[in-house]
C-alpha cells in the first residue's frame, strides 16, 4: 500500500489548523505557501503564492505550472469541507494566463451561497452535481493575472467503487 499524505495529515496532524496544514502539504510547504484567509468553513479563502527564485522562469514571471497547481485543488478542497459526506476531485481546470505574474500572486476563491444552494438542490434532486467555480490569483496591484475554471465532480459515496475505478 503507497503512502497517501492526505491521509496521513488529517491523522496525525488533526491538531493543526487546515490553514495550517495546507500550508504543511508537501508541494505546497516546497512552493512557500502563506494562506491568508481560510474562512467561513472554506467559504472564503485567500492564499499568498510567493515569487521566489524556484517559482521565477526565464522570462522573470512566475512559472504557469505553480499557479495551476495551488488553483487546481483549491474548489474541490471547498466542496468537500461544504458537503462533507460526498466523494470530490477536479473534473476539469481551465487556467488563462491574462498577464505576467511579475510579482507575489494572491488565489481569492469565493463560494457564492446561492451556487451552494443551488448545489443542495442538484444534490437532493439527482444525488450528484457538476458545478463550475471560477477565481483567480491576483498580483500585489489586485489585477487579475491568471483566470481559473474548476468544474467539480460532487458524487455520493461508494460512486467510484460502482462504475469500477480505484476509490
Amino acid at each position: 500500500m503507497a503512502f497517501n499524505v492526505v491521509k496521513f495529515s488529517r491523522r496525525w496532524l488533526a491538531f493543526l489548523p487546515d490553514s495550517r496544514r495546507l500550508e504543511l502539504y508537501p508541494p505546497w510547504w516546497m512552493m512557500r505557501i502563506k494562506v491568508l484567509k481560510l474562512d467561513n468553513d472554506w467559504r472564503h479563502i485567500r492564499i499568498r503564492l510567493p515569487l521566489t527564485w524556484i517559482s521565477r522562469n526565464m522570462g522573470g514571471s512566475m512559472f504557469g505550472g505553480f499557479q495551476a497547481s495551488l488553483a487546481d485543488p483549491i474548489a474541490p478542497l471547498a466542496c468537500s469541507k461544504v458537503f462533507p459526506e460526498y466523494h470530490v476531485w477536479t473534473r476539469h481546470l481551465s487556467v488563462d494566463f491574462v498577464r505576467p505574474g511579475i510579482t507575489d500572486m494572491e488565489l481569492r476563491f469565493d463560494f457564492p451561497p446561492d451556487t451552494e444552494v443551488a448545489i443542495r438542490a442538484e444534490l437532493e434532486r439527482r444525488g450528484r452535481s457538476t458545478p463550475s467555480f471560477e477565481y483567480g490569483l491576483y498580483d500585489n496591484q489586485g489585477r487579475l493575472c491568471t483566470k481559473v475554471v474548476c468544474v467539480v465532480a460532487i458524487r455520493p459515496a461508494g460512486y467510484l467503487a460502482q462504475i469500477g475505478s480505484a476509490a
